[in-house]
């Protein structure tokens, strides 16, 4: 059934949106005071191949997200298909998402996650308006992944999915 409103609901686009599976990322920054700051995004993507660029939309109504953009520099850690804990943890506003968790430093310092299958080291190149989301572009500075770990947590119709292996 095709819908033609002139407002389109939410509810109703969440639902139809949700029908296209995203991938998970944890978004980890050193800030300015030296503590460590993260958010989870389900809605990042690669962007340019040259120069190397990504992309992703954080809320506007993230309290991590101008903390991370203060420190103009960031790690995006995909995670892997068994680390919803890790998922739905960096979800949570406010408190300390790094409490009790290990993890390691990419080169320029920022947080790497534990047993996450691919890191992003990345640099802030711009952030644009999008509606209740921030839409930034960032410039790829270095980047890892473990071909071991297996496949990427995704979001697929409200819930936390597992891609089947071929």
């Amino acid at each position: 059934m095709i819908q033609q409103v002139s407002e389109i609901d939410g509810g109703d686009f969440r639902h139809v949106l949700g029908h296209f599976p995203t991938g998970v990322v944890a978004i980890t920054s050193t800030c300015p005071d030296g503590r460590p700051a993260g958010l989870v995004i389900g809605s990042f993507t690669s962007v340019s191949l040259d120069p190397p660029l990504v992309g992703f939309f954080p809320q506007k109504t993230s309290t991590s997200w101008p903390r991370i953009r203060d420190a103009g520099a960031f790690c995006i850690n995909i995670l892997g298909h068994d680390q919803e804990d890790l998922g739905r943890r960096f979800a949570v506003s406010g408190g300390d998402k790094f409490a009790d968790l290990e993890w390691r430093r990419t080169p320029s310092g920022h947080p790497v996650l534990p047993r996450v299958p691919a890191w992003i080291d990345c640099v802030l190149a711009r952030e644009d308006d999008a509606g209740d989301h921030w839409m930034v572009l960032a410039k790829v500075t270095a980047l890892s992944a473990d071909p071991g770990r297996g496949g990427p947590l995704v979001f697929y119709k409200g819930g936390y999915a597992k891609l089947a292996e071929s």
